[in-house]
C-alpha cells in the first residue's frame, strides 16, 4: 500500500516548485489515533519563514493512496477559526492550498484527517476464539513540501498488546501509546515507512448503505425512517460458529459485534427497530438529558465477513426543524445522524420528502453532495404528489453529521385541501345514502296485486 507514496516521492519536482520554499514547519506535534476502525490524524504545525516576507498561504500534500482512503480533512488557524481548503489534482498527488485571513511573519495551522478502510486485518481469517490483529501502514514523517525543523508523533492504539512496531529511534512505548521523536531537519517530502501490527477489537462495522427518510408533516410532526445495511469488515470468521462456545466463555469472540448504541434526538418518540422478520425486541431504550440512547443488539452477533439489515424509524415535532415567515419556510435538518460510534458510511442516500404544493425549492448542504433527480410520492388524499428532494453521499464519518438547509414556499391555504377532500367526500356519502334511503326498492305492491287477482 505504501508503495504508491515511495512512487510519489520519485516525483515531486513539480509541487516543490509551486509552493514557497521559505516557509518551514518550525515545529510538527502529529497525533495518529488508531484506537477504533478510523485512523484519525490530527495536526499542529508552528509555521515560521526563513526570510522577512509574510505567511498567507499553506500547502498540504496528500499521496493518492491517502486520497482514496480520505473522508474529511479541515483546517483551522491558531484561534481555531476554520480556513478554506482548495483542492488540486496534481500529476503526483493532491495539494490543499490553505489561506490564512490574517497573513503574518508566524502561523500555527491544525489540520484533522480522518480516513477510513485504511486498517488492515492480519491475519485476514480467525476462529471465533482468536484475537483480532490488524495493521497500519503509514508515513514516519510529516509528508510535506516544505522543510520540518522538529517533529514528533504520538500514536494511541487500541490496546497495550503489540506485536510489532517501526522503531527508529527516538522511539518509546508506554502502556497503549508509542511515541517517535523528537526528529530534526527533515527535508521536504521525505518518507520513512511506519508500520504497527496490533490487537484491535473496537467494532470494524460498516454502512455499506444507508437510506434516510424525511417525511414533512405542517401539521406538526417529521416521520425519519433509515434503512440500513452494516458489514462487519474485520477478520473473517473461520471455521463454523459455535453458539454454546459463544454464551459459555464471554472472554471468547472478542472481535464479534454484540450490540452498539445510537444516539436519537431528545424528542424522538414512537421508537420502532425491525428486520426482515419483524420486530427485534431486544434492543434498550435510555431517555437522557439531551438525546435518546438506543441499545441495538442484532439477532446475532456480527463476526467477520457477516452482514445485517434493519429499519429504525421514530418521530420529532416540526417546531424544533421546521422554521417560516409567512409563506416562506426553512427545514433544518441533519444529513445523517449517529449509528454507532466512529461509524463510517460507504454511502449514504437521504430523501426529504415534503407537503403537496411546495414550490421554489431549494437545497443548502454543508459540503459537496451528489443531487439526484427529484420524484413525486403519492399518500393518502394527494391530487398530484408531494415532491421528494434526494442526494447522495458516499465515505461519511461522524465529521458529517451536519445540517442541511431546505428552503421552499407554501401557501398556507393549500392546507385546507385535505380536510375539504375529506369533508366533500363524507357529504356526497350522505347525499347518496338519503337518496338510497328515499327510493323504494320493495316488491310489496307488486305482490299484493297478484293476491288480488286471485
Amino acid at each position: 500500500m505504501w508503495k504508491h507514496g515511495l512512487i510519489f516521492m520519485c516525483l515531486i519536482a513539480g509541487i516543490y516548485c509551486a509552493v514557497d520554499t521559505a516557509i518551514e514547519n518550525k515545529k510538527v506535534e502529529r497525533t495518529i489515533d488508531l484506537t477504533s476502525q478510523l485512523v484519525k490524524v490530527y495536526h499542529k504545525i508552528n509555521l515560521g519563514r526563513t526570510d522577512n516576507g509574510v505567511i498567507s498561504a499553506y500547502t498540504f500534500v496528500l499521496t493518492e493512496d491517502e486520497k482514496n482512503h480520505l473522508a474529511y480533512l479541515s483546517a483551522k488557524d491558531g484561534s481555531k477559526k476554520e480556513l478554506k481548503l482548495t483542492e488540486s489534482k496534481t500529476s503526483n498527488g493532491w495539494e490543499y492550498l490553505v489561506s490564512f485571513s490574517n497573513p503574518a511573519a508566524t502561523q500555527t495551522l491544525y489540520i484533522e484527517a480522518v480516513y477510513t478502510k485504511m486498517l488492515q486485518a492480519y491475519p485476514a481469517s480467525i476462529t471465533q476464539s482468536e484475537k483480532q490483529l490488524v495493521r497500519y501502514f503509514g508515513n514516519l514523517y510529516f509528508f510535506s513540501p516544505y522543510k520540518t525543523v522538529n517533529q514528533e508523533t504520538s500514536v494511541y492504539l487500541s490496546s497495550r498488546n503489540v506485536e510489532s512496531y517501526t522503531q527508529i529511534k527516538p522511539v518509546s512505548m508506554s502502556e497503549s501509546t508509542i511515541s517517535y521523536g523528537n526528529y530534526e531537519n527533515i527535508a521536504p517530502f521525505t518518507t520513512e515507512e511506519l508500520v504497527i501490527h496490533y490487537e484491535n477489537h473496537s467494532p470494524f462495522l460498516i454502512v455499506s448503505r444507508l437510506e434516510r427518510t424525511i417525511e414533512i408533516s405542517h401539521w406538526g410532526n417529521i416521520a425519519i425512517e433509515e434503512t440500513i445495511d452494516i458489514l462487519h469488515s474485520g477478520a473473517k470468521l473461520k471455521g463454523s460458529f459455535s453458539r454454546s462456545e459463544f454464551q459459555k466463555d464471554t472472554r471468547n469472540s472478542l472481535s464479534a459485534v454484540k450490540s452498539y448504541k445510537t444516539i436519537l434526538p431528545a424528542s424522538a418518540t414512537g421508537v420502532y427497530y425491525r428486520d426482515t422478520n419483524g420486530n427485534i425486541s431486544t434492543s434498550n431504550m435510555k431517555i437522557l438529558k439531551d438525546s435518546v440512547e438506543l441499545d441495538l443488539k442484532p439477532r446475532f452477533p456480527l463476526f467477520g465477513g457477516w452482514k445485517t439489515h434493519y429499519t429504525l424509524g421514530y418521530n420529532v415535532p416540526s417546531f424544533e426543524y421546521l422554521f417560516n415567515n409567512g409563506d416562506n419556510y426553512l427545514l433544518k435538518m441533519r444529513a445523517i445522524d449517529h449509528v454507532f460510534d466512529d461509524m463510517t458510511i460507504d454511502e449514504a442516500i437521504v430523501k426529504i420528502i415534503l407537503p403537496e404544493g411546495c414550490t421554489n425549492i431549494k437545497l443548502i448542504t454543508p459540503y459537496p453532495i451528489t443531487r439526484l433527480p427529484d420524484t413525486l410520492h403519492y399518500t393518502y388524499l394527494d391530487t398530484f404528489g408531494r415532491p421528494v428532494i434526494s442526494f447522495s453521499k458516499r465515505n461519511l464519518v461522524e465529521n458529517h453529521i451536519h445540517d442541511f438547509n431546505l428552503k421552499y414556499n407554501f401557501a398556507k391555504i393549500t392546507m385546507l385541501q385535505e380536510p375539504l377532500l375529506v369533508v366533500s367526500f363524507l357529504f356526497v356519502l350522505f347525499v347518496i345514502v338519503i337518496i338510497c334511503m328515499r327510493l323504494d326498492f320493495s316488491i310489496v305492491k307488486e305482490k299484493e296485486i297478484h293476491h288480488h287477482k286471485d
